[in-house]
């Protein structure tokens, strides 16, 4: 399965990269996690480079970097996850909008375990409104808010 949203966010492009690539800052904005780090000893994501993200409801997935163009997009594949997914894989393109806004497009890939794919509708409702509310997140965040308005 794939999912995908976009949204167009009043700020530069690097600045966008940046804040979505920064683990200690993903906290601040990212209402699907709660708790994100980069492992191994890397610094700074880079192709190779594994994070742990964990989501809020305690289900934790390791990812590796299989794409970082800074600032224009950052891949990452699941390494080891949630028994419920076979494969995961997610996109985040960011394109110059005009005027000083950036176009942030996600995109996530998905492969349900057996026998989870019966709930197939059930996890793509949730991915589709998980998704959505990330980039309405950083939106907010990048406008002053917080995570939580």
């Amino acid at each position: 399965m794939k999912f995908s949203k976009s949204l167009q966010i009043n700020s530069p492009r690097e600045q966008i990269f940046d804040l979505t690539q920064d683990y200690p800052r993903r906290l601040e904005w990212d209402p699907f996690l709660s708790k994100a780090c980069l492992l191994g000893g890397a610094l700074t994501p880079q192709i190779g480079a594994k994070a742990l993200c964990v989501d809020h409801h305690g289900f934790s997935m390791e990812v590796v970097y299989v794409v970082y163009k800074r600032p224009e997009v950052a891949a990452v594949k699941m390494t080891r996850g949630p028994f419920f997914l076979s494969s995961f894989a997610g996109t985040w393109r960011f394109s110059e909008a005009g005027n000083g806004r950036t176009s942030v497009l996600f995109e996530y890939y998905y492969r349900l375990a057996w026998p989870f794919a019966i709930l197939r509708r059930f996890v793509d409702a949730i991915f589709a409104r998980e998704i959505a509310e990330r980039l309405e997140a950083l939106d907010n965040f990048v406008k002053g808010g917080s995570r939580d308005t």
